[in-house]
């Protein structure tokens, strides 16, 4: 059974502000939630921005989760305020486009986030991709570790994307008539994974290699 995720955030957010207060600064939503893309076995993905946080509040707000509804499914990211704002840009910009706001507003972030971050996420997920790739290629030789890959790499086409259009685009699926054809190949290969189609292991894995290669190569 689905889970009724507005109800779900309300009931957090009560719980939330019962202990924390006006300590809460932000609370959000990423993952298929965020997107509303969810299904029965999705993770609620949840984001919560304290004033400032510390080891108690971690164990506080450990307890309050272990009180809710659907405790196995809760996952997510918990912060201070100011560790957020100082966080290393590049993150950021999949952070603030992916997320979608319940309590409070993440525009203050908007201020780091310039090109050059967007430019330093592309080279990073490209990097991490190509070392994946290479290192699932020789060890582990997992065909779940490529499908996470292809999921990396669909950020990083959302990422390409935005640089070239100034339009950031959740749903990987509405990027196909924005992206050039290697980037298109990449995405089209992560939705039919998503799908539940079969890893076709080598080849899925020398085309992302090459993709990612390509992509480190290239000046942005």
């Amino acid at each position: 059974m689905m889970i009724d995720i507005t109800a779900w955030t309300e009931l957090f957010l009560q719980t939330l502000n019962g202990i924390f207060g006006d300590r809460v600064w932000f609370v959000g939503l990423q993952g298929s939630y965020g997107r509303g893309e969810a299904t029965e076995t999705s993770d609620i993905d949840i984001v919560v921005i304290l004033d400032e946080l510390s080891a108690a509040d971690i164990g506080a707000y450990n307890a309050m989760l272990d009180t809710l509804p659907h405790r196995e499914l809760i996952c997510g990211f918990l912060s201070g305020k100011d560790e957020i704002m100082n966080w290393e840009p590049s993150d950021l910009f999949q952070f603030y486009h992916d997320t979608t706001p319940i309590k409070g507003s993440l525009d203050e972030l908007l201020s780091v986030i310039d090109e050059t971050a967007v430019i330093r996420a592309i080279k990073i997920g490209a990097c991490n991709i190509y070392h994946g790739c290479v290192h699932n290629m020789l060890h582990e030789k997992s065909d779940d570790i490529l499908r996470a890959l292809y999921k990396s790499a669909s950020f990083v086409v959302q990422a390409i994307v935005f640089k070239r259009t100034g339009t950031y685009i959740k749903h990987q699926i509405e990027l196909l008539p924005f992206a050039l054809s290697d980037e298109r190949a990449i995405v089209d290969t992560f939705l039919s994974l998503k799908k539940g189609c079969a890893v076709d292991f080598l080849p899925m894995s020398e085309t992302l290699m090459a993709w990612s290669k390509k992509r480190i190569s290239e000046n942005c």
